[in-house]
């Protein structure tokens, strides 16, 4: 056998192993994560709908929330480690594996306005489209504050406020955003850990968070 098909076939080898190895570290994960879940979704509605988008992305879905929530879905991102080139990058771009929750509410928001950390790799995205939408922005701590020129100081303390209980959530916040549209809520933070603290825990908070903004 010639070298070079050596070679071919031992990166070939490697590409397989790498695909199939990361393919099962996301499922065991994405899966440990679900069960843990569990025992906090009931508190956000009865049925949830879940998809696995391929072998880095799921969703849940629950199209008939309860108070304070009207729709919510729930997406857990994971790094895409079956790819390894596409995962080196992924942790280049400090992208982690992480939580979207977006949700329309019961009562719309009177204002809009983004809480974003531009260092990470969802917030980068978020802010280049807050600067894109002509919205204003100013520091709050290590977090960019940005909204319409019009309510930029009236909803600041509200932004705070909520800011605060979004990190009960999870003391990291990468993205929270408010809307009058669907998603009225969305918020980006790690993905939890299941030996860390109680799912009920965590989904009450995304209440309390619901009902603040709705609140203001």
């Amino acid at each position: 056998m010639e070298p070079t098909q050596i070679i071919i076939i031992v990166i070939g080898s490697v590409v397989m192993v790498a695909f199939a190895g990361g393919v099962l570290w996301n499922i065991r994960h994405g899966n440990a994560v679900m069960r843990w879940m569990q025992g906090g979704l009931p508190l956000i509605g009865e049925k949830t709908t879940l998809r696995w988008l391929g072998s880095s992305v799921v969703e849940l879905n629950i199209e008939k929330a309860r108070t304070p929530f009207r729709r919510f879905t729930l997406v857990l991102v994971l790094q895409p480690r079956d790819v390894p080139w596409l995962w080196l990058g992924s942790l280049l771009r400090n992208r982690r594996d992480m939580v979207i929750v977006r949700a329309s509410l019961t009562s719309a928001p009177r204002l809009e306005y983004d809480l974003i950390a531009p260092q990470s790799w969802t917030g980068r995205s978020a802010y280049a489209r807050a600067l894109n939408d002509r919205w204003e922005t100013q520091a709050m701590g290590d977090m960019q504050y940005a909204a319409p020129k019009a309510s930029l100081s009236v909803t600041s303390q509200s932004a705070q406020g909520l800011l605060d209980t979004a990190r009960q959530v999870d003391p990291t916040v990468w993205r929270l955003s408010v809307r009058r549209e669907y998603p009225q809520i969305e918020l980006h933070v790690p993905m939890p850990n299941p030996a860390s603290r109680d799912a009920s825990q965590f989904f009450e908070t995304l209440r309390l968070l619901a009902r603040q903004v709705m609140s203001e």
